[in-house]
């Protein structure tokens, strides 16, 4: 891999990963267009550039996650109004918000665990792209079109069922991040709740994806694991995946606010018939 080839990766994994439109699949398509060998020898790269916009999510939300921990190992005050029980439990705002990341985790826990050598077999193809993108573009437009009752709180079990979303998002073509906050708003969560949450329940499941995928790399070697990669390419696709991330969450979580989702729904349409037109050609 050149390292203007490891750019434009980590330029599309940057912007798509926060914008609905599929990071994954777009990846798997630049991908073939670029010739590599096989689209599923460099996930351990695509891992790496999901890290680099783990750390733009970081940077970006820093208010709102220095928010969680201020507030997480606090004993809730039994007379404040911002307390609940939970298991027999009272717990504060932050504690709540981190145990309702944790149930959205268990859907994804499962899928990564189970059904991971299925996954990575998806990543060979198009057709299965394209058609991930229109389903996309299908929960985009109905989230949009949707008028559910506002929520103030997300709840556990919404929590559940945005987190069943990410676990189907690992499929190429389905955007993680329009799967969530489509399945959020759908359920009647506020507009500003849900980008956030979308953005900080994908953190902990990335970090340990990576973790795992650096024990295996270490394992069967650094230069088997990144075949014809150099350093050089390394460093450049994680750098711009990082600032290109920075800049597509801070835009994404103001797309999201004016309810702007239906455009992205028109994109994933469009790339959708255009991957499935272009495998079957």
């Amino acid at each position: 891999m050149e390292w203007f080839e490891a750019l434009i990766l980590g330029l599309i994994q940057g912007l798509t990963e926060y914008l609905p439109i599929s990071s994954s699949g777009h990846l798997t398509i630049a991908s073939n267009f670029m010739e590599f060998t096989k689209p599923e020898e460099i996930l351990p790269f695509t891992v790496l550039l999901h890290v680099a916009t783990v750390l733009s999510t970081v940077v970006i939300l820093y208010k709102e996650i220095g928010w969680i921990f201020k507030g997480l190992f606090q004993c809730p005050n039994n007379e404040c109004n911002n307390t609940t029980k939970c298991c027999g439990l009272r717990l504060n705002t932050q504690q709540q918000y981190v145990l309702a990341i944790i149930v959205s985790m268990i859907p994804v826990g499962i899928a990564g665990l189970f059904f991971k050598d299925a996954v990575e077999a998806t990543f060979e193809g198009l057709t299965i792209v394209g058609c991930c993108l229109l389903v996309t573009a299908a929960l985009l437009a109905f989230s949009y079109y949707a008028k559910p009752r506002q929520k103030d709180k997300i709840s556990l079990k919404d929590a559940f069922i945005i987190g069943l979303g990410q676990a189907f998002a690992v499929l190429p073509g389905l955007s993680r991040s329009g799967t969530t906050i489509a399945t959020g708003l759908i359920l009647g969560n506020r507009k500003e709740n849900m980008a956030q949450f979308s953005f900080l329940m994908v953190i902990p499941p990335i970090l340990g994806e990576a973790l795992l995928e650096s024990i295996d790399i270490v394992k069967g070697g650094i230069s088997a694991s990144f075949g014809n990669i150099s350093a050089s390419a390394l460093i450049i696709g994680f750098l711009t995946a990082f600032v290109s991330g920075c800049i597509a969450c801070k835009w994404m979580i103001s797309i999201v606010r004016r309810g702007k989702l239906i455009y992205f729904a028109y994109y994933c349409l469009a790339a959708g018939l255009f991957t499935l037109i272009y495998s079957f050609f």
